[in-house]
């Protein structure tokens, strides 16, 4: 008889709630092992024995096939005398005090739900709440951890007999789904009307919904993770109110279009864009508008993309269709993009923008949402099962030039906003942090908890600018150390004094007697750069950090750096030109009072014919050139988003602004692709110091004074846009060229805002990789404020090791 031996396997990761204990209970059946598998607030923990083959197989399935959702981050294998086990089987949860593990984020309705929604014969059936352990909510749900049901939303609903024998069914796909329900027993959908008082039922409620998008009204929709407004998105007076409501007066609406196929008819796609859509994440993916598209201009004025993602619930995919029909079920060019019948339904695709007022966090219980949307909702598609943690959708792009020679091009995402389908899936730090806290930056709120080798980068928190969004950010912050048992030792935070991230900092330090590391903006966007891409700090790489505003170590303001950097601090190595910026932050609203700031500094006139100069007023250039004359409010910068702001403005695209970066995205869209021209421009030393205002001596007067000479002769906007755009990207490559040279260095990080303009980096990636630089770009974290926070925990983390 051959001998048996037994094993003790503990595995960390995203081992719970996605079906790995039972996917370990059909392996351990198959090889005809015993013992048990258990979950544990430290991971899932194994023991198992039988013969030595049974056992070798048993662990290569753990290592090399788990299940979709699962992603093992460490499997230890350890010899145990075998114990007599009689059977193999799952046993109860145990806490393990202090313990923590990743939580699984939000996933879209799987394959096998989606057929089974509209499967007349399923139990299931159009129930907007279907699920199983390879899909549905998970972070938003979840109080605590252990993953159970009880420390989730859905404690409150007692399962029916139907969904607890699949519950309790090891084979079964549903085995311990925490949000597992059905009609009989789970959450319920409902429709009010503003002022009615009177609820439709779950019966009626999605149809008197489609009806009322078609009708060209707004309605409230619950979703994962919190509220969207949705409109018909080809009715442009119905668009045209959202915006008059919500307060947005530009800044582009999401859209939801139902499958790939309509997508394809209002956007280009490549295969890498399909493959995002369809991904299990579901984030918006910023496509090519085909100008042929019949969405209504007013969902994103003056843009060339279209945001655009596919619906990710079950209640989505209801919106789409008829309740009476079935899907053909045959997929199209994607397993998950199911074609849904011709149902007469006339929206081919619907606005679906966060439920909040402009610059509010997004509304996620039902009574916030009946207080706060009341004005701009004609109606309320609700549902009773609570949202834990509000979080938004994430946004992504793909990167359309990849390069043999670049280190990552096995992953075409671009992240723009990383939040639903990837919070809090963690970053994996290269070396153990000690337990700590980075509370990211004022703009693009994230914050970042690290402990061992994980990074826990927040869902999107928004623009800490108000009471409420600081709400949600601390509300943030206590769940996220509660779930990963983080009790930070370390505090870190930007440099900026007046941030209510670092406010918070600051005050969370003075109160646990914590130290507090007070980190330079564009360092730690240079940090978040390497630590997206792994890298261990060894050596410095050359840090191409541009943004539009960053506090800077001399008290200016920075956002357009060349740093020399690592984990361990960094050298300035050269930087924009210092120009003033009349009106310190205000300003950033009026670029046309930065370009004549600019042109006043490089000793240009403020001729009339110049658009900038027609833009204001006679009292208002009067009070802007003594501002300047005299040095009243009127900080220096060096910000690239700045530069860009003035450009677009000499160039007659846009005097004023009424989103972040609006002008600089236009100015982007514009741009001529077959234009190889290019404006001069460049980077001076950081040892130059602050060129004296209006001394007619700027580095940047060859560059005003070209588009200038183009604007007079006739020159088409999108000429002036690429010329600028290859400029920039010219003087990257020769400010990085003389960083290697002296420095030796061949690596460059690209991070900060601007390099969200797809063009310039479409231009400078090549340019770069060319002359031999390796260049790394984001593909976990955004390269906007977004991702600085893991800048600030990686430098931290390096620094107190």
């Amino acid at each position: 008889m051959t001998p048996k031996r037994g094993l003790r396997i503990h595995i960390t990761g995203i081992v719970q709630g996605v079906g790995f204990r039972p996917f370990v209970y059909g392996v351990a059946m198959r090889n005809q092992l015993a013992g048990w598998v258990r979950n544990t607030s430290a991971g899932v923990d194994i023991e198992v024995e039988g013969e030595e083959a049974a056992l070798d197989e048993f662990v290569r399935a753990l290592r090399e096939s788990p299940p979709p959702l699962a992603r093992i981050d460490s499997l230890s294998v350890e010899s145990l005398s075998p114990q007599g086990f009689a059977a193999f089987e799952i046993v109860h949860s145990e806490p393990v005090p202090g313990a923590f593990i990743p939580i699984s984020p939000d996933v879209s309705i799987c394959d096998d739900c989606l057929r089974e929604l509209f499967d007349p014969d399923d139990p299931r059936y159009l129930y907007p709440f279907i699920n199983c352990t390879n899909c549905g909510p998970r972070f938003t749900i979840i109080k605590d951890i252990p993953y159970d049901r009880p420390k989730t939303t859905m404690a409150p609903f007692e399962m029916c007999d139907f969904c607890r024998s699949e519950y309790e069914d090891p084979l079964n796909r549903r085995f311990h789904a925490q949000p597992v329900a059905c009609p009989t027993c789970g959450p319920q959908v409902w429709l009010e009307e503003t002022g009615d008082g009177r609820p439709k039922t779950e019966d009626i409620a999605i149809t008197a919904a489609q009806q009322l998008l078609a009708a060209g009204k707004i309605l409230a929709i619950k979703g994962l993770g919190g509220f969207h407004l949705a409109c018909d998105a080809t009715n442009p007076a119905a668009v045209a109110e959202l915006r008059r409501r919500k307060l947005r007066v530009d800044k582009p609406f999401a859209l939801m279009m139902p499958d790939l196929e309509t997508v394809a008819r209002h956007c280009y796609l490549s295969e890498a864009e399909r493959d995002l859509l369809t991904s299990r994440q579901r984030p918006i993916v910023l496509l090519r508008r085909r100008p042929e598209s019949n969405i209504a201009p007013e969902v994103a004025p003056n843009q060339n993309t279209l945001g655009v993602m596919l619906p990710y619930t079950p209640l989505h995919y209801l919106l789409f269709s008829s309740q009476q029909s079935a899907v053909s079920g045959q997929p199209s060019d994607s397993a998950t993009d199911y074609r849904l019948p011709a149902t007469g339904y006339p929206l081919p695709a619907l606005v679906m923008t966060s439920g909040n007022l402009s610059e509010e966090p997004i509304a996620y219980t039902n009574q916030a949402a009946r207080e706060q949307l009341a004005a701009l909702a004609d109606a309320f598609l609700m549902h009773d099962r609570d949202i834990h943690i509000r979080c938004d959708d994430s946004v992504v792009r793909v990167i359309g030039n990849q390069s043999p020679n670049h280190p990552v091009t096995q992953s075409p995402i671009y992240p723009i906003r990383r939040s639903r389908g990837y919070a809090p899936d963690p970053v994996q730090l290269p070396w153990d942090s000690v337990p700590l806290l980075a509370t990211g930056a004022e703009l693009k709120n994230t914050f970042c908890l690290a402990k061992d080798r994980y990074a826990f980068l927040s869902h999107h928190i928004g623009d800490l600018e108000n009471y409420e969004t600081l709400r949600s950010f601390e509300d943030g912050i206590a769940h996220f150390e509660r779930l990963f048992r983080v009790q930070p030792q370390v505090i870190a935070c930007d440099l900026h004094p007046d941030y209510l991230a670092t406010r918070y900092a600051i005050r969370r330090a003075q109160e646990a007697e914590l130290p507090l590391l007070r980190i330079q903006h564009h360092h730690a966007h240079i940090a978040a750069c390497m630590a997206d891409n792994g890298l261990d700090g060894g050596h410095p790489v050359i840090g191409v950090a541009l943004d539009g505003t960053g506090y800077g170590d001399d008290g200016a303001i920075w956002g357009g750096e060349i740093l020399i950097a690592d984990y361990r601090g960094y050298k300035r190595f050269a930087h924009l030109e210092y120009l003033p910026l009349p009106g310190g932050d205000a300003a950033t609203r009026k670029p046309a009072r930065i370009a004549l700031a600019y042109l006043w500094a490089a000793g240009i006139p403020w001729e009339d014919d110049l658009p900038p100069a027609r833009a204001l007023c006679g009292d208002d250039r009067t009070l802007l050139r003594s501002m300047l004359a005299h040095d009243i409010n009127c900080p220096r910068t060096s910000s690239m988003g700045r530069l860009f702001d003035a450009v677009a403005a000499l160039a007659g695209l846009r005097a004023e602004i009424n989103y972040e970066g609006q002008a600089a995205i236009e100015f982007e869209a514009l741009a001529a692709p077959s234009v190889e021209a290019e404006y001069p421009l460049g980077f001076v030393p950081a040892t130059s110091g602050q060129r004296s205002a209006g001394s007619g001596k700027s580095s940047l007067a060859p560059l005003f004074r070209a588009v200038i000479a183009d604007l007079r002769s006739g020159t088409p906007l999108p000429v002036i846009s690429a010329k600028f755009h290859n400029g920039l990207a010219r003087a990257i490559l020769t400010v990085c060229r003389a960083a290697r040279e002296e420095y030796g260095l061949a690596e460059v990080a690209l991070s900060g805002g601007v390099w969200q303009n797809m063009t310039l980096l479409g231009k400078t990636l090549p340019l770069l990789e060319q002359d031999g630089f390796t260049v790394y770009i984001h593909r976990q974290v955004p390269p906007n404020d977004g991702g600085l926070s893991l800048g600030q925990a990686a430098i931290a983390s390096w620094q107190v090791r």
